[in-house]
C-alpha cells in the first residue's frame, strides 16, 4: 500500500497517535507524516504509506493554510486554550481596524521565536519537556514567511482569521504576538489546517473511515505519481527505465521535459506508477541529462 493519505485529524490527538492508529488498522508497517499538528488542532494531516514514506523530503517545505480564531484579553503559557492563564487584559476598546493593522505587521518574511511548549529542541531536549519542569530557556528566532493573514470575523473578544504561511510557522505564537501588539494579550482558541501544499480538505478522510477500511485503502488518498502532480512528468522507454532503475542518468530531448523551479521531475514508465524522482540539468549539446534522486523500481 504505497499511497499518500489526507486525514482529518481530530482534536485531542497527537499526529503520532493518528499514525499509530492507521498503522495498526491497515497493517502497513511504514507510515509517517509530512508535518505535525498540535494536539488541539484539527484538519489536514498528510500521511505517507509504504514506499511513499521516501517522498517526505519533497513535502516538508510545503506552505500551510489554516482557519481559526484567537481570543483577546487572555495570555496563556502555551499560547493556546490548553495552557495556564498567565495574564488577563481588557480587550473592550480594541477595534477591527486596529486588529487588521496588527495583522499586517505579521505578513511577509518575519522572525519568530518558537514557543516553549513546542517540539523544537534545546541541547537535545524538546522545549515542551523543559516547559513541563518550569524551565524557560532562550530560543533562537527563526525566519518564516506569512503570505496571508486576514480577519474573517470579529465579535470581541473573538477574532476569526485565515492564514497562509511557510512550514515551521507557529500560528499560536502569531496569535500571542498580535495580542501583545494590541496591548491586551491573546491566545489561540481553535485552529484547523485546511491545506498542506497541494493537499486540501476536499481530499480528507476521517480516521474512522480509514480504520473501517482496514487494509483496503485504495479508495482513499492518491498514488505516489499523482501526489507529485506539481512536478513535470517524464515518460521513459524500456531502455531508459532500466538505466534509471540502476541509478544511471539518461539524456532526453528538451521537448520531452517541461521546466520546473527546482529542476525536479517525476518519472514513469507506464503512466500509472512512479518509477523515480529525478533532477534535470541545464541543456547541453541539444539534450538534458536527468539523474535519479529516488528510485522506486522495485515496486513494479
Amino acid at each position: 500500500m504505497d499511497r499518500v493519505l489526507v486525514v482529518d485529524k481530530p482534536s485531542g490527538m497527537t499526529s503520532h497517535d493518528v499514525v499509530q492508529r492507521v498503522r495498526r488498522s491497515s497493517r502497513v508497517k511504514k507510515v509517517g507524516h509530512t508535518g505535525t499538528l498540535d494536539p488541539a488542532a484539527t484538519g489536514v494531516l498528510v500521511l505517507l504509506m509504504g514506499k511513499a514514506t521516501r517522498l517526505a523530503q519533497f513535502f516538508v517545505n510545503d506552505d500551510k493554510e489554516y482557519r481559526g480564531h484567537m481570543v483577546l484579553g487572555v495570555t496563556t503559557d502555551s499560547q493556546d486554550a490548553d495552557g495556564r492563564v498567565l495574564e488577563k487584559g481588557d480587550p473592550s476598546g480594541v477595534t477591527l481596524p486596529e486588529i487588521e493593522n496588527a495583522f499586517a505587521q505579521f505578513v511577509g518574511e518575519i522572525e519568530q521565536v518558537p514557543p516553549m511548549v513546542s517540539a523544537v529542541k534545546h541541547e537535545g531536549t524538546p522545549l515542551y519537556v523543559l516547559a513541563r519542569k518550569g524551565v524557560v530557556v532562550d530560543r533562537e528566532a527563526r525566519r518564516i514567511v506569512v503570505q496571508k493573514l486576514e480577519v474573517t470575523g470579529f465579535e470581541s473578544p473573538r477574532v476569526e482569521f485565515e492564514i497562509v504561511c511557510s512550514s515551521g510557522t507557529y500560528v499560536r505564537t502569531i496569535a500571542s504576538d498580535v495580542g501583545e501588539l494590541l496591548g491586551c494579550g491573546a491566545h489561540l482558541g481553535e485552529l484547523s489546517r485546511t491545506r498542506v501544499g497541494v493537499f486540501g480538505v476536499e481530499q480528507m478522510a476521517s480516521l474512522g473511515e480509514l480504520e473501517r477500511a482496514r487494509r483496503d485503502l485504495s479508495s482513499f488518498g492518491v498514488p505516489m505519481l499523482e501526489a507529485l502532480s506539481h512536478l513535470p512528468l517524464l515518460t521513459v522507454d524500456e531502455w531508459e527505465e532500466e538505466s534509471l532503475s540502476t541509478g544511471g542518468a539518461i539524456d532526453v530531448a528538451p521537448e520531452r521535459l517541461a521546466e520546473s523551479p527546482d529542476d525536479l521531475v517525476r518519472i514513469t514508465a507506464d503512466g500509472a506508477e512512479l518509477l523515480a524522482i529525478g533532477r534535470r540539468s541545464a541543456e547541453k549539446n541539444g539534450t538534458i541529462a536527468v539523474k535519479p534522486m529516488r528510485v522506486f523500481a522495485d515496486q513494479r
